[in-house]
């Protein structure tokens, strides 16, 4: 009686914690979207005129509405299926065709993340085809819609499913050791990611190709040089295929190091622009961002696996989720729910500390290039995007990753 009833209090503290989280972010949601109208600031003044607001602000209501019924149905789905001992079935449906502890790992996880995914498609679809396309920004066509998500099915089987694998054998085979082969296993896969990125997974998507001689490249490359900065590798990505949206970033180390540009990105903004934005990018190289960006999160991922394998031989975790028979991949779904609170933190904090970095690039970009190139970048990319300019604090706090364009453009100037 012990067991069935710690095993029920398990299985509310999980209903509480994914009911808890939709709350929170109902709010945080709620509060920004009464930002929408706000006045101004003086010195956004110049990003939208007043037509131009008055659709931003059209998408912004757009994107909330459809937002809180995409989650609603995301909580209710996953509500259902505890409810409903979904992960008992699928559990005892994976069993029934195989013994082997790999197999039902991979099947059990392959049925729950791709049927998951053929539920949200018509929400992904009616936001891109519907939504994105009356604002002006989609570009991707049904065959490019379909192809992206045949390929990101065929990349979750390959890679995802190989990780797992070899996941579940470490599990199997190193006990108490677990934790580090698998903190091993995954600091390698995301050093390789980080390092060969572009050559390895862009191409799947996207084409590449070298920047052009011309004067665009001759100022990239100037500026380049004053900064001590090697860079060869500059290449133009066809974001146009997919959105009119643009961006630029930098990847990879030593001679992988490249930077990206959109094809959008040099088409919205003038030379000076483009470089002051390159300019940002090699500051977050110069103040080596990106390794204590992957060093932190190799830390926090050893921090995670070190803390699941503590909980994960624990039978209350498949038992709280109606599964008698007790398993690796059970423990990880029951798991993962229950650290994401502690995720959340880790996530609040790294958000902190990215905001921290964008200033610092920005002030890297102002110190060695100019100022008002950049800032002139920021609103047109903000204009471009129909952006939110007087976002809710608490939302920024929780959820933002970059400063606001209010506080970037008061940083610089100031």
């Amino acid at each position: 009686m012990y067991t069935i009833m710690t095993s029920q209090t398990l299985f509310y503290i999980l209903i509480a914690i994914l009911v808890i989280s939709f709350a929170v972010d109902t709010i945080l949601d709620a509060l920004n979207a009464k930002r929408y109208n706000d006045s101004i600031p003086q010195e956004l003044q110049d990003v939208y005129d007043a037509t131009e607001y008055k659709k931003s602000q059209s998408y912004k209501t757009t994107n909330y509405k459809f937002g809180l019924l995409t989650s609603t149905f995301s909580l209710l789905l996953t509500l259902g299926f505890f409810l409903l001992d979904g992960f008992a079935f699928v559990d005892h449906l994976v069993r029934q065709y195989s013994s082997n502890t790999i197999i039902i790992t991979l099947a059990f996880f392959g049925i729950i993340m791709i049927g998951s995914d053929i539920l949200n498609t018509p929400l992904s679809y009616y936001k891109t085809f519907v939504i994105e396309a009356r604002f002006g920004f989609n570009k991707t066509t049904k065959k490019t819609f379909i192809l992206d998500k045949i390929k990101g099915w065929l990349m979750l089987i390959i890679l995802g499913g190989g990780l797992l694998a070899l996941l579940t054998w470490f599990y199997q085979s190193t006990g108490a050791y677990f934790w580090l082969y698998a903190w091993g296993l995954i600091t390698l896969f995301t050093v390789i990611m980080n390092v060969f990125y572009s050559k390895l997974i862009v191409p799947l998507f996207n084409k590449q190709t070298p920047l052009e001689d011309g004067s665009l490249r001759t100022a990239i490359s100037d500026y380049a040089k004053t900064v001590g900065f090697s860079l060869e590798n500059i290449f133009v990505i066809d974001g146009s295929k997919r959105s009119t949206k643009a961006n630029a970033y930098f990847s990879g180390f030593g001679s992988e190091k490249r930077v990206t540009l959109y094809d959008t990105l040099i088409n919205d903004l003038d030379e000076e622009e483009i470089v002051a934005v390159l300019a940002h990018e090699v500051g977050h190289y110069k103040r080596k961002h990106i390794i204590y960006n992957l060093c932190i999160s190799v830390v926090i991922t050893g921090l995670t696996l070190y803390i699941l394998s503590l909980f994960i031989g624990n039978p209350l975790l498949s038992e709280a989720l109606g599964v008698s028979i007790p398993s690796f991949h059970i423990g990880l779904i029951a798991f993962g729910i229950l650290y994401s609170p502690l995720s959340e933190i880790t996530g609040l904090l790294m958000n902190l500390l990215s905001r921290k970095f964008e200033y610092q690039a920005d002030d890297y970009a102002k110190n060695t290039y100019k100022t008002e190139p950049l800032i002139g970048a920021l609103k047109k990319l903000t204009k471009n995007s129909l952006s939110n300019l007087t976002p809710h604090p608490a939302y920024v706090f929780m959820h933002y990753s970059h400063p606001t364009l209010l506080e970037r453009i008061r940083n610089m100037r100031g």
